[in-house]
């Protein structure tokens, strides 16, 4: 298909199941074919070898070409109907940039203006309490803003959930070797709760591909104003006590160390 107002191409490879070399060498056979190409990679889960193909691809190509990486999942919220999420895995250097340039210059809902001066004010907040995590980043009108803590498949998330009356610190996991992650971290949970402080919320979600650990401020109107000092106070020591406190374990964990002792 074609890029609406555009002479460039879009290209989707559908594959449903762990990557290959096989469609790999595909997209490039698309994009040897073609001027202009937009190629979107979707499947079930990809390799660390092919995220980071489709990281070097964007890095040497022109602005002509763009490559993405979705992983699908399939969700189901209570009792409604299954419903495809896409986790994107490897994208343009540019384009979160371009994207937030193009939502700016459009016309945004009430609701979308509400969540970017959230992430915007508690940026202001981030920065002013002078920790690891940085706030150099553009708010976006989304629920949630991601922040990297130092190894790539894993990322901190500050979430607003208005329907549950709550906002939460999130160590995402998000890599092949999640689960095997998680529990060597689970096995680590008395010591890290010891260190915060606080107890923390862990789930492996082993229906899903990922795993979290998180902590909330429960009882919260994340649409009031008035209250996001407290918020946002809130949101900013969790985050960066979480960092200090996962940083360096994160960067530790070997799953060949599990694989030896399942052995």
């Amino acid at each position: 298909m074609s890029r609406r107002g555009t002479d460039s191409w879009v290209l989707i490879e559908n594959q449903l199941e762990k990557t290959d070399h096989r469609h790999l060498g595909q997209l490039l056979t698309y994009a040897a074919g073609l001027q202009a190409v937009t190629i979107v990679w979707v499947a079930e889960s990809f390799t660390d070898e092919h995220r980071a193909s489709l990281d070097w691809l964007n890095n040497i190509t022109d602005k002509d070409f763009r490559f993405f990486g979705l992983e699908v999942e399939l969700w189901q919220i209570g009792d409604s109907l299954p419903a495809p999420k896409f986790n994107i895995v490897s994208k343009p250097n540019d384009w979160s940039r371009s994207v937030a340039r193009a939502v700016e210059e459009g016309e945004l809902s009430e609701t979308k203006l509400t969540q970017k001066e959230y992430w915007t004010v508690f940026h202001l907040v981030l920065q002013n309490t002078k920790g690891p995590i940085s706030a150099d980043r553009r708010p976006l009108p989304q629920s949630w803003m991601e922040y990297r803590i130092g190894r790539s498949g894993f990322q901190l998330l500050a979430v607003r959930v208005p329907r549950k009356k709550r906002v939460r610190t999130e160590l995402n996991i998000y890599s092949d070797q999640a689960k095997a992650y998680f529990r060597l971290l689970e096995r680590q949970k008395d010591e890290v709760e010891k260190d915060l402080g606080y107890e923390l919320e862990w789930e492996e979600l082993p229906e899903n591909k990922k795993s979290r650990i998180w902590v909330c401020l429960d009882d919260v109107d994340p649409g009031d104003r008035s209250d996001w000092p407290r918020q946002h106070k809130w949101l900013a020591e969790r985050m960066n006590e979480m960092h200090r406190v996962f940083h360096d374990r994160i960067k530790e964990l070997d799953c060949d160390d599990l694989m030896r002792e399942e052995d």
